[in-house]
Order: structure tokens, then C-alpha cells, then sequence
């Protein structure tokens, strides 16, 4: 399955340009998909430096990304610059669990992400 995975208020909490603190149990579900044989394709509103940034947070965590805002098999065969995935999470998506903090940006809640995969079969 390919997965499209928005970066700030995804898997850290919102704190453009910078990056923010990891999400609680991001890096955990994102490395069980990807060893489950996922492709997982970061899918940010970020660029240049900034999107740079993004790339070496999953570097420096381990998770392997097959794309970078595009899904390599969709070159040539699309003109749209919408990524082809079959599943997005992201903290915009309806029916994404999202954390709300008081006095703070909403985020995705990865626990109730993972058992939404599990009920899907996905993990």
C-alpha cells in the first residue's frame, strides 16, 4: 500500500519553519508500516530548506520514504501534481484522530491512527 504522510501536525507538532517535537507514537507506527512493506511518500507543504528539514527527521529516524511529495510511479503517467496514494494521513484529513491542546495546534493522535490501521488490516 502506498502512503502519502503530511509532516508538521502529522508527525511533529506544528512549529514551521522549524521543526517541531516528534508526535507521540509517530515514528513507532511509521516504522511498523514501513516494515510491514508499505511505501510511505512524504507529502508536505514544505520546500527548499525547510522541506530539507523534514527529509532528515526521517533520516535521522530510521524511516525509509519511497517518494518525496510525487509517487515515483506516477511520473509520465499523470499530469496532475496530486500525489497518487491509497491512503493520506495527514492532520487536515476528515476521520483522522487528532490530539487538541489547549492552547496549541491540533495534531494526529498515532494511537488512534495505528488501531484505525489495525482495523483495517493494514498493520
Amino acid at each position: 500500500m502506498i502512503i502519502a504522510v503530511d509532516f508538521d501536525g502529522t508527525c511533529v507538532k506544528h512549529r514551521y519553519p522549524m521543526v517541531g517535537e516528534d508526535v507521540d507514537g509517530a515514528v513507532s507506527v511509521l516504522k511498523e508500516l514501513v516494515r510491514k512493506g508499505h511505501k510511505i511518500i512524504l507529502y508536505t507543504m514544505r520546500s527548499g530548506d525547510t522541506l530539507d528539514n523534514a527529509i532528515s527527521w526521517f533520516i535521522d529516524n530510521d524511516i525509509e520514504l519511497w517518494g518525496i511529495n510525487r509517487n515515483p510511479e506516477q511520473l509520465g503517467r499523470f499530469l496532475s501534481s496530486k500525489v497518487l496514494a491509497d491512503l493520506y494521513i495527514d492532520d487536515s484529513a476528515l476521520g483522522i484522530p487528532l490530539f487538541k491542546p489547549e492552547n496549541d495546534r491540533a495534531y494526529v493522535d498515532w494511537n488512534g491512527v495505528r488501531n484505525l490501521l489495525i482495523a483495517r488490516n493494514i498493520i
